[in-house]
């Protein structure tokens, strides 16, 4: 297995010093910073090895001696600018915390369009990259929601912000390769648009003024979305408060099947009974 196909060896270059190694006139960090100035300019599609060269004024094969391969490459530059925000926690609530981390990914993503083009569920991990994922984990680890949901309710978010990031990407592109902008694009389709009078909905809203000024799709999205992790910590306190005995503050043990308990035991459930009878 060669170099570019181990991933122990992409472990070893993200986290390890060989990769980070200065040597006169060429080093692993200045690839990675030209690297990431091309995609910044051309997208992943105008990412290549010898373009990276070429841009530094060195051979290919001086890369090579570096980075190993194309994806190795995409991990570092991953890492790098993922180490551009700083991780301060910001508000006092989750949600101002988990927001300023789904904002920052935003903005980065918006400096750097490419991260959302990075496709595969094999792109390892580097210390910048855990460090942010640390950082979102430690938004929800308090709030009493079970582990398992804590991380789904991250990646969900994770998600979400790359998803939104890929219109951007999509967007650039097409304006790339056509030299057209999208609002240029659009308001030049009037014969799609005169046929669409037998859709009653759509016309409408259209007609309401519901397109005038759309809905921000990231605000929109990611308010609801945090909505959704706010109901979702509200029903499990709920539960635990119901587990809890309201005469003695003792937990309630539930069987398995059957009705669920309110008291923790016969005597608690007695007690509650004479307190509701002598008042």
């Amino acid at each position: 297995m060669s170099k570019a196909q181990d991933p122990d060896h992409g472990v070893e270059l993200l986290w390890g010093d060989g990769a980070r190694q200065s040597r006169p006139g060429l080093d692993a960090n200045r690839i990675v910073r030209a690297a990431v100035e091309l995609a910044d300019a051309e997208g992943l599609d105008g990412l290549s090895m010898r373009k990276v060269a070429e841009r530094l004024g060195f051979t290919t094969m001086s890369i090579y001696r570096h980075i190993p391969g194309r994806e190795q490459l995409i991990d570092l530059m991953l890492d790098a600018v993922q180490g551009e925000n700083p991780l301060v926690p910001v508000g006092d609530s989750w949600r101002a915390r988990l927001e300023s981390c789904a904002r920052g990914g935003w903005e980065l993503r918006k400096r750097h369009p490419w991260m959302a083009e990075v496709r595969g569920t094999r792109h390892l991990p580097g210390p910048h990259g855990i460090a942010v994922y640390e950082h979102m984990l430690s938004t929800l680890a308090d709030t009493g929601l079970p582990p398992a949901q804590v991380i789904a309710a991250i990646t969900l978010v994770g998600r979400f912000v790359d998803a939104e990031a890929q219109t951007l990407v999509e967007t650039a592109r097409q304006e790339r390769r056509s030299g057209v902008g999208e609002q240029e694009w659009w308001g030049a389709r009037d014969s799609l648009y005169d046929r669409l009078d037998s859709y009653p909905t759509l016309t409408a809203l259209w007609e309401a003024g519901g397109y005038d000024a759309p809905e921000d799709s990231f605000e929109f999205g990611l308010a609801r979305l945090l909505d959704g992790i706010d109901m979702l910590i509200g029903r499990h306190r709920d539960v635990i408060r119901d587990e809890i005995c309201p005469v003695c503050g003792n937990s309630v043990r539930q069987p398995a099947p059957g009705r669920p308990r309110v008291y923790c035991s016969r005597a608690c459930q007695q007690r509650a009974y004479r307190r509701r009878h002598h008042t």
